[in-house]
């Protein structure tokens, strides 16, 4: 994915990205690991940054979380060109409860699940908290219709030709999932070759 210029807006090239194959699960919830978002975000903005908070312990010290009395707390900002956005994450054990005295992993873990929420507030993912499935999507151009439909002429099972044909007519093949959609039909014509 090429470089933003500056007069492209941000926020819409990173919410329109389908993060969906790299999407994780953990218990009922969907994210994204922090290292995926970070690619991702790199690969649209380069010169991105983000700050780890530092906390005063009272001793002259700091440490990268704070503490009340609902439990610890870690904070993450990311700058992208220029606009900074700050998210606060709770340190949560493997049950997804709030923890009053955590280990150095457990702070860790927090930092990086406050990274990837800290992208998204910058469009990266940002449904997934929104509880949608996928984000927006640009419908096909002509030349990655006719892509699509080229290959599934490869696939000798018609049925097979015709419910591709229905999804991209559909729109249920767009922009968010058509590299996906393109490996998928790469992987069954290579199957059909191999029987």
């Amino acid at each position: 994915m090429p470089m933003v210029a500056r007069t492209t807006n941000v926020f819409e090239v990173l919410n329109r990205i389908d993060i969906s194959e790299h999407m994780e699960k953990k218990g009922q919830f969907n994210y994204l690991s922090w290292a995926h978002a970070v690619r991702e975000l790199l690969k649209v903005c380069p010169t991105a940054t983000w700050e780890v908070h530092l906390f005063d312990r009272g001793d002259g010290t700091k440490q990268p979380f704070m503490s009340d009395d609902t439990g610890c707390y870690v904070q993450v900002s990311v700058d992208v060109d220029s606009v900074i956005r700050t998210q606060i994450h709770p340190v949560l054990d493997n049950r997804n409860q709030t923890i009053k005295t955590p280990n150095a992993f457990q702070v860790n873990t927090s930092i990086q699940r406050c990274l990837a929420k800290a992208i998204a507030l910058h469009g990266l993912g940002l449904y997934l908290f929104a509880g949608e499935d996928l984000p927006e999507a640009d419908e096909l151009t002509k030349k990655q219709i006719d892509t699509i439909i080229e290959l599934a002429e490869k696939l000798e099972d018609r049925e097979q030709q015709q419910g591709i044909g229905d999804a991209v007519y559909g729109k249920q093949i767009n922009s968010n999932n058509y590299e996906s959609s393109i490996r998928k039909i790469n992987t069954m014509i290579k199957e059909q070759d191999n029987e």
